[in-house]
């Protein structure tokens, strides 16, 4: 009996935590079926008769249990378990990674002596808890090495909204941040802190004390300007301890023309605006030189000048902005184009307008619908390009075709396509895409025409689909973009929420028109390249090759040179995607590139030459000062506290008394399926093994 017993009890708690989805006589019928069994085999059976009686009721019980479990299994049973997860306080330790950290003449100290201490830090922490490290500079990463202290600018509200978005499944203990406090990115981090669940511990490094310093704090300028214009430059200058000095503020343009201005600084703390203005005489990129006057006991004579490019375009584009109906879409655009200063724009309601559209580069429409057919056809007899955005119905779009069932729309979310070849798009613009509100779009099957490409896909719940949002066409050199979707304008919302600006959603916009309103290039071979990136910025170039029939394709290769001002030549081999090339760059140093990418095409070599123009990012050159009210600041509103280089071992013996900083444990209800169990099956074999041995030791049988 004690076997029994050692089987029962457990079979018992088994019992009870079952779920039955059969009614409960078919539990009776399964005992029913294994009592039968038992009963055929051991009961008044002659050849069991000199079988011990004890054995005799042991060996029908085992039969009796494991032909009932057998039969158990065929039903829809499940087992409801409790699974408790502990999960061990994380620390993060976030590393400002940018120049300023060695701006100042503790510079020595934070490199060597400071970056041991904190290790020291880290490993009595890790005894308690998982201690995770990332760096942070213009953007945030995991740190794999210690900081080298070269990052270009300092975001301090992205490293906060990364660290939220990134480890909000997380339990998160505290946060230590190593800073002097001086962001040049970003909005001010105080905003976005009180988001967190957890402390901020901050550790304060770099000097506060103001020292003597004549700074170019910003220029404010156009990105383009329009061959013949006037165009202003704003130089905004900061003259700290220098009270009664005269400034002597230059600017040298690229014609070799030297523009000079005086002023006199009337306190110690003297901020001032001087506006410039040029002629834009010749077209392409143009290179202008800032310069304020070197004072010999300056201490920081890196922010006593800048360089800027501006880039003359030969003619200003017109767009025509027209829709069916007032619609928040339409402002949004209208904004945006305004924004950028490049375009000339005009807005009407469609059934207003009446002039010709020669005049227009491009015409976007809002709210498509059959009454706009003549307008599509002027558009196409005038070789216009036409951006068609929320269109009302799914028939008759360019591009793509839409088996739809009206009245039926989807919710769908944002997802960018990666093989899209036309042009390139920010990482920063990629990463927001996928955190824009949904559209609505029409319920249906989509499938793009022959040389159609998609920007931006549907993704329906968690479904990636290849149904587009924005495509982009081309039929005859005429180049047409779909938007399909309601809710554009909460994008540009999104955006100037996440970022307190739009420009995100302007680039979007911008890149848009850009592509639409560049004339078209029928060559067999087309380059698309950028002509003015930031050295913190990565540079890709994309390119497309045509056969005779102007069909894209990608069998041969395409090669490219890159010549630096030194006349330093590098080589590189542009990646295939499936209907066109891409290329990566990296980071290049700042300066002026010449390219030169060929392809052999129809038995013909096609060569393609351009340039472009890396700018130097000064922010991290031009304010040195820490801002340890700010850190104080954000430990305050977080319920953290501030320490400063020396006070590290009072910092770590703060968080490890920290009561609140403690493990967390998940409970979790899983339901599973008996016949998964595997513990079951041997179970049963037991109870069969032990049943054939005493069948072959006592009985006959």
């Amino acid at each position: 009996m004690c076997v029994a017993e050692c089987l029962l009890n457990p079979l018992i708690q088994l019992f009870s935590k079952l779920i039955f989805n059969s009614p409960w006589y078919y539990g009776v019928i399964c005992f029913a079926c294994g009592l039968i069994f038992a009963l055929f085999l051991y009961y008044h059976n002659k050849k069991n008769k000199d079988v011990p009686k004890r054995v005799l009721y042991i060996m029908s019980f085992l039969r009796f249990a494991s032909a009932s479990l057998i039969v158990f299994l065929l039903l829809n049973i499940f087992l409801k378990q409790l699974k408790n997860e502990t999960q061990n306080p994380v620390i993060l330790l976030a590393v400002d990674n940018s120049r300023s950290m060695l701006a100042n003449s503790d510079s020595a100290f934070i490199k060597q002596e400071f970056l041991k201490n904190i290790g020291s830090v880290r490993t009595a922490l890790e005894k308690k808890f998982s201690v995770k490290t990332v760096l942070f500079g213009s953007k945030t990463k995991a740190a794999e090495a210690d900081p080298e202290f070269n990052e270009k600018e300092t975001d301090i509200d992205n490293m906060i909204s990364d660290v939220e978005n990134n480890y909000s499944n997380q339990n998160i203990g505290a946060l230590i941040l190593v800073s002097d406090g001086i962001y040049n990115k970003g909005s001010n981090p105080l905003y976005n802190v009180e988001k967190l669940q957890f402390p901020v511990y901050t550790v304060a490094t770099g000097d506060t004390n103001e020292v003597k310093d004549i700074a170019i704090r910003k220029i404010n300028h156009n990105q383009f300007a329009y061959s013949g214009n006037i165009f202003p430059v704003e130089i905004v200058i900061n003259a700290k301890k220098y009270s009664g000095k005269e400034l002597t503020v230059s600017i040298n343009d690229p014609f070799g023309k030297k523009f000079t201005q005086q002023l006199k600084a009337t306190s110690d703390n003297f901020l001032s605006t001087l506006t410039f203005t040029f002629n834009a005489e010749a077209s392409g990129v143009q290179h202008f030189h800032t310069q304020v006057t070197l004072m010999e006991d300056e201490s920081n004579v890196a922010n006593n000048s800048q360089s800027f490019v501006i880039e003359v375009i030969d003619n200003r584009s017109k767009i025509l902005l027209l829709a069916n109906y007032p619609h928040p879409d339409v402002a949004a655009i209208k904004e945006a184009l305004l924004s950028s200063g490049n375009y000339e724009t005009e807005y009407a309601l469609s059934a207003d307008f009446q002039k010709p559209l020669k005049a227009y580069s491009l015409v976007i429409l809002h709210g498509y619908s059959p009454q706009n057919t003549q307008l599509i056809s002027d558009c196409r007899n005038n070789n216009i390009p036409l951006w068609l955005v929320n269109p009302s119905v799914p028939e008759n779009l360019p591009g793509v075709k839409i088996a739809s069932s009206f009245n039926k729309q989807n919710e769908a979310e944002a997802v960018v396509n990666n093989s899209f070849g036309l042009f390139n798009i920010s990482d920063d613009l990629k990463k927001f895409v996928k955190e824009l509100p949904a559209l609505k779009t029409f319920f249906g099957n989509y499938s793009l025409n022959n040389g159609s490409n998609s920007l931006i896909n549907q993704k329906i719940g968690m479904v990636e689909t290849e149904s587009p949002v924005l495509l982009f066409s081309e039929t005859n050199g005429l180049k047409t973009s779909v938007f399909i979707g309601d809710g554009l304008w909460r994008w540009k919302l999104r955006d100037f929420s996440e970022h307190k600006n739009c420009n995100l959603f302007n680039e979007l916009i911008g890149k848009v028109i850009q592509y639409l309103t560049v004339k078209g290039d029928k060559s067999f071979f087309r380059i698309t390249s950028p002509k003015i990136v930031n050295e913190n910025e990565m540079v890709e170039l994309s390119a497309e090759v045509y056969n005779k029939t102007y069909e894209l394709i990608t069998e041969p290769d395409v090669t490219l040179i890159l010549i630096n001002e030194k006349n330093k030549q590098f080589n590189y081999t542009f990646s295939k995607t499936s209907n066109a090339y891409k290329l990566n760059l990296g980071f290049l140093p700042p300066g002026e590139y010449k390219y030169e990418a060929k392809v052999k095409v129809n038995n013909e070599l096609i060569v393609k030459k351009g340039s472009l123009h890396v700018k130097e990012v000064v922010a991290e050159k031009l304010n040195t000062v820490a801002n340890h009210q700010l850190l104080f600041q954000l430990s305050a509103r977080s319920g953290g506290k501030l320490f400063y280089p020396k006070d590290l071992q009072k910092l770590q013996d703060d968080i490890l008394k920290n009561q609140f900083i403690k493990p967390i444990t998940y409970s979790t209800n899983l339901t599973t399926s008996i016949i998964d169990l595997k513990w079951l099956f041997f179970v049963i074999l037991i109870i069969l093994s032990v049943e054939w041995f005493l069948r072959k030791r006592f009985s006959t049988i």
